[in-house]
């Protein structure tokens, strides 16, 4: 069971006219609260006040991809978020990778927290623990009552899934050397084909970036975080079901220009869910909260 912290923290503002330009990175990690599950150490962030939102990140990122978001939301939200194992500055055994056990910890910190109504914000690998969440509400076994989900661009779909070089690789059996061979240039140039033409990282966030990404030697476990995409073809129809079965509101914001889960998968959820919202930015890839945050937010807002 995780051990949290009941505190807010109110260190984690933006001072600059622009509140989508960002947490700064050492702030953020200074603000992390370190806390155990399974008998790891595990990165958690709250802030903010009133119904509890949960975040989600993605792969092979932290919870620092909410960074531009954050303050605005915290305004309004009471924010919970942490780093999955094996991402970011949480903990990385050698083993023990599934959506479910990172659901089972989401679930966890939520019960710690004493949380026992929230919406979710889910990015990515996170779809994949949202979809999970989501059928765990579905079927009456979640540890609390989930009300409405925001997907943002991911695999919520194994078949329209289109797979970078470097993912294809990370999946085989030569998959270790993806993390032995993985550096800031390569990461650079492989991490910014998913994002819009106009939208793409600087330099500076790249470094910052690849600073989570490396921590401990998070990239050299690549391949097995990998294994996501194998828990996505398993359980399909668990996980399809329950977008197609939902009792709660669902929506999609998706990021069109994403090569791995872009427009393509956006008409493809539109008529596969056709009673979700949906909403595709043609110019943004596949980090619509980094590269177009207060569009999110205005999304956020008309649903949430």
């Amino acid at each position: 069971m995780v051990q949290l912290q009941h505190q807010i923290d109110e260190n984690l503002t933006v001072t600059t006219a622009d509140p989508t330009a960002g947490v700064r990175l050492g702030d953020w990690t200074a603000a992390a609260r370190y806390e155990s599950f399974d008998g790891h150490r595990v990165a958690v962030w709250t802030a903010g006040e009133g119904r509890p939102l949960l975040l989600v990140h993605g792969y092979p990122t932290s919870s620092w991809d909410w960074h531009r978001i954050w303050a605005p939301l915290a305004a309004r939200r009471r924010l919970i978020a942490c780093d999955m194992l094996g991402f970011g500055l949480s903990d990385k055994p050698a083993s023990g990778y599934s959506i479910h056990r990172q659901t089972d910890l989401q679930e966890a910190i939520l019960e710690s927290l004493g949380v026992e109504d929230y919406d979710a914000l889910v990015h990515d690998y996170g779809v994949s623990v949202g979809q999970e969440l989501l059928a765990r509400s579905n079927e009456g076994s979640a540890r609390a009552r989930l009300g409405r989900v925001v997907f943002l661009n991911g695999g919520l779909f194994p078949e329209q899934h289109r797979m970078l070089p470097i993912q294809k690789v990370g999946t085989s059996p030569l998959g270790f050397l993806v993390g032995w061979l993985m550096n800031r240039e390569r990461f650079g140039e492989n991490f910014s084909r998913v994002f819009g033409a106009d939208t793409k990282p600087t330099e500076a966030e790249l470094d910052d970036f690849w600073q989570l990404i490396s921590h401990q030697g998070g990239h050299r476990l690549a391949h097995k975080l990998l294994h996501y995409i194998a828990n996505r073809h398993q359980h399909r129809a668990r996980w399809v079901e329950a977008l197609q079965q939902s009792t709660v509101p669902i929506k999609l914001i998706n990021g069109g220009a994403d090569p791995v889960s872009g427009r393509h998968l956006y008409e493809y959820f539109k008529t596969m869910v056709p009673a979700a919202v949906a909403v595709c930015f043609d110019d943004v890839g596949h980090y619509p909260q980094t590269e177009a945050p207060q569009r999110v937010l205005d999304e956020l807002d008309g649903f949430l």
